[in-house]
This record gives C-alpha cells, structure tokens and sequence, in this order.
C-alpha cells in the first residue's frame, strides 16, 4: 500500500482548515423531528460497500456502479439538499451532514473515474484535492466538504468520534459505515467506527519500541485533548486489551502514517 508518512506531505496548516464554528449551521435545540428519507443511501451501501474484505478496510465498488444506481445517489444527493435543514433536531441533522459528506464523496469519485486517489482531483495547480470545491447548495448556500467537516461537523457538535464516521474514500481513512447515519444509530456507529478503527493497524500497530498511529491523530491533535499522553489517553480508551494497556503507558517512539490510495476493491 502507498502508505505517506507525515512529513512527506504538506505541513498540517497546508491541509486542514481550522474547525471554526459556522453559525448559520448551528441546530436548535427545540426543533421536533421529521421524516429523513436516507434508504437510497443505504441502497447503495449494501449494493456497492465491500465490508468483509480480508484487510479489515471497508471497500467501496466505485466501478460496478450502475447507470441507475448512479441516478439513485444524485436524486439522493438532490432530495438532502432540498430540505430545511433547521426544522431537524440536532441528532437529524448530526446525521445529515454525515450522510451527505459521504455520499458527495463517492459522487465525486464516480465523477473522476480515473482517478486512484482522492487527491488527484484538484481544482488548480496548488489544491491538494477537491476539499475547497463549492460542491453543493443548501437553503440558498454554498458548501464545501470542508465547510462540512470542518465549521458544521467538528465545531458545532464537538465530538471527535465525527473522524470515525465521515469518509475520504481512502485506504487510511476510517470505514465507510455499512447503514446510513440516523438520530437512532448516530451514537452506535460512531462507537463501532471509533472502536474498529483503533483497533485496526492503520488507526494504531505496535512494533517492537515503535507505536505507529493515523495521521489523523496528529492532524486533528486538539480534538483527542492536544497532548501526547491525553491523545494517547484518549485512543486506549477505544483500544482492545493488550493494545490499550501499551497506549495508556507508552513511552517510546511515535509516528504518523496515512494511505490517501482509492478505497476500491
């Protein structure tokens, strides 16, 4: 796997935008819920979603995507971005941008068949992918993945266990869940996506006096508590036996690896 350490990519300041609150996003805490249609979403994850592939990775079947699959996630996509978003309860609306963020990053990739990683899809010269593309308009305004992420996800609900849940259509990202996100799963899928992440070599691996993590954790640093050991802390507490223990101790090295290969069978 084309694993890129830390250091070979672009500073962190390069890559991710500050988690600054958007807001006109913020839910209203006495809104009452309605009907979120996300079946089309879920359609397509138990036709196209690889999840017992033997590395552990959940996979996403960009290529065996149907011409009427297709039309399927853009009149789903479509359908998201009709609704007022501020008549959901927060939990509706947690899950939406989940829901979206996904689904807009599979669109994405079905839009640029060519492409091997995410990366690749650039919008001039010095992007670094397709993150700062206005991709989608909600009531009257235009978002980004990152506005999606990072001023409506990361700082409005202020869980880091959102790292766990959207996806980036990489090998080293967190699993592309198998069920769309609801108000009812919200928080069982963000535990299961937390939980099979850490557990797995490319969230946290042991070798010998090496403890290799994800990128994620030092490019999202402040969110698992800033420090070393509060980051350390915070993965045992997610991490399975043996695992857990060496975290909460942990004193050797550290290092951070990301795959950005497609997540594609």
């Amino acid at each position: 796997m084309g694993f890129c350490l830390l250091w070979s990519l672009p500073s962190a300041a390069g890559i991710i935008p500050d988690s600054e609150a958007w807001e006109r996003w913020r839910p209203a805490a006495d809104t009452r819920a309605v009907e979120v249609d996300h079946s089309p979403w879920g359609q397509l994850l138990a036709r196209y979603l690889v999840s017992d592939h033997p590395s552990g990775i959940n996979r996403f079947d960009y290529a065996a995507v149907s011409a009427g699959d297709r039309e399927l996630l853009d009149g789903y996509i479509d359908r998201l971005a009709s609704l007022t978003i501020s008549e959901l309860t927060p939990a509706q609306q947690q899950a939406y941008w989940v829901n979206l963020y996904n689904a807009l990053t599979v669109q994405l990739i079905l839009d640029n068949p060519q492409a091997t990683s995410i990366r690749q899809i650039k919008d001039g010269f010095f992007s670094i992918g397709p993150w700062g593309r206005e991709i989608i308009e909600i009531e009257g305004v235009a978002l980004t993945l990152n506005d999606i992420e990072h001023r409506i996800l990361r700082p409005l609900y202020a869980d880091a266990r959102v790292h766990f849940a959207v996806n980036c259509a990489s090998l080293g990202c967190p699993n592309l869940q198998p069920v769309p996100f609801t108000a009812d799963n919200l928080e069982q899928l963000y535990e299961a996506g937390a939980r099979s992440f850490v557990n797995h070599p490319r969230g946290a691996a042991i070798d010998g006096e090496n403890l290799t993590l994800s990128s994620i954790f030092k490019w999202f640093k402040n969110d698992f508590g800033g420090s070393r050991s509060e980051r350390l802390n915070w993965l045992a507490q997610f991490a399975d036996g043996e695992l857990a223990m060496a975290l909460r101790g942990w004193q050797g090295r550290v290092r951070f690896e990301y795959d950005w290969d497609l997540n594609a069978p």
